[in-house]
């Protein structure tokens, strides 16, 4: 009964592999959170924690909504997404068609920004209705899990894998990836990429404009030992990465997979005996109108069409300030042995306390 209550969308779920060059691949998604999302509530079912009648919450303005709703869609169950108001209109009128209830949250809280009003809100719908399940993208370990299936395809089709890049934001696919890749290859060396002004590796917090990746609290799926390489770019940096990817390469993907495509094109150009995959989590077309827009992106981002630096600077700290791509050696340490109490995110009380 389980398994037949949230209907597999394997031909979504899965990814292609595209050979982008000689040692770098592609493992581009159409929509990557569909994979965690119906793994999570699947398992959720096994153990009694959704029934059919439960009503499914969570917060989230970006893909892991579009992915719960699609499966929700299937399993009739009800569906209440807490977004923010940042949260862009086409996938406000999807979410909306495919039946789920928006929480539209304006106001930041005082001292952790949108991101905690948004759970201060979810945390009331929960208490107010004892039929709400919350997946908790973000701390649910089975989140990370899902993607063992990932890394075994990846090990089937490629073979030896050397190098896994991938954007950071929840923590589950780069993370999850990396720890079932290396029980096959144990010297797998792991890029996370992130963006500045997030407090995920050590920056101070402050608004960014690329979605999808970084954060304002650190979630418990963010496991920092598997990461031997942080890499920060700007958004400028990111949304011309995104425009070469289409135009170089005939992948329209969306900006967290130019940014880590970018980062992975370097790192497989340098180390041509090693192969290199790169995770794209989902396809552009939400972004028709902000990074494939010539106009929105001359009106947000002016520096994206300038010519983009082709190798990173590198720091020593980790949250000092710098504009433009910049990487740090994690050397698969946790939180606290990189990052000063002082420093960085830590005087932030996310998902996890580091």
């Amino acid at each position: 009964m389980a398994n037949s209550h949230f209907r597999k969308l394997e031909d979504f779920e899965d990814p292609r592999l595209v050979r982008i060059g000689s040692n770098l691949y592609g493992a581009a998604f159409f929509l990557m959170k569909l994979l965690p999302a119906r793994f999570m509530l699947e398992h959720a079912f096994e153990r009694g924690e959704i029934t059919a009648e439960s009503c499914i919450c969570e917060t989230s303005s970006g893909t892991f909504a579009l992915a719960l709703a699609m499966v929700m869609a299937q399993s009739g169950n009800g569906l209440i997404i807490v977004c923010d108001w940042a949260i862009d209109p086409k996938l406000q009128r999807r979410l909306l068609e495919l039946g789920a209830r928006l929480e539209i949250i304006t106001d930041p809280q005082p001292q952790r920004g949108l991101q905690q009003a948004r759970l201060d809100r979810l945390h009331q719908l929960l208490a107010e209705n004892g039929c709400r399940f919350w997946p908790r993208q973000y701390d649910n370990p089975d989140n990370p899990l899902s993607y063992a299936k990932v890394a075994a395809k990846l090990a089937e089709r490629i073979g030896r894998i050397d190098c896994l890049v991938g954007t950071v934001g929840s923590g589950g696919s780069l993370c999850g990836t990396a720890r079932y890749l290396r029980l096959l290859f144990p010297d797998l060396f792991v890029i996370g990429v992130d963006t500045m002004n997030s407090v995920l590796f050590g920056q101070q917090d402050a608004p960014r404009l690329i979605r999808g990746l970084g954060g304002s609290m650190i979630p418990k799926n963010v496991d920092h030992t598997q990461v031997d390489e942080v890499h920060w770019l700007s958004a400028a940096e990111t949304f011309r990465a995104t425009r070469d990817l289409h135009h170089r390469h005939a992948l329209f993907m969306g900006p967290t997979s130019g940014a880590a495509f970018k980062v992975a094109a370097w790192w497989s150009a340098s180390h041509r005996d090693k192969n290199t995959v790169v995770l794209m989590p989902d396809e552009g077309h939400r972004y028709i109108d902000t990074a494939y827009d010539d106009n929105w992106l001359a009106a947000n981002s002016p520096e994206w069409i300038k010519s983009s630096p082709d190798r990173p600077a590198t720091t020593a700290e980790p949250s000092s300030q710098f504009t433009s791509w910049t990487r740090f050696a994690w050397c698969r340490r946790a939180y606290c042995e990189v990052v000063p109490e002082d420093a960085g995110a830590g005087d932030i009380a996310g998902w996890q306390r580091p």
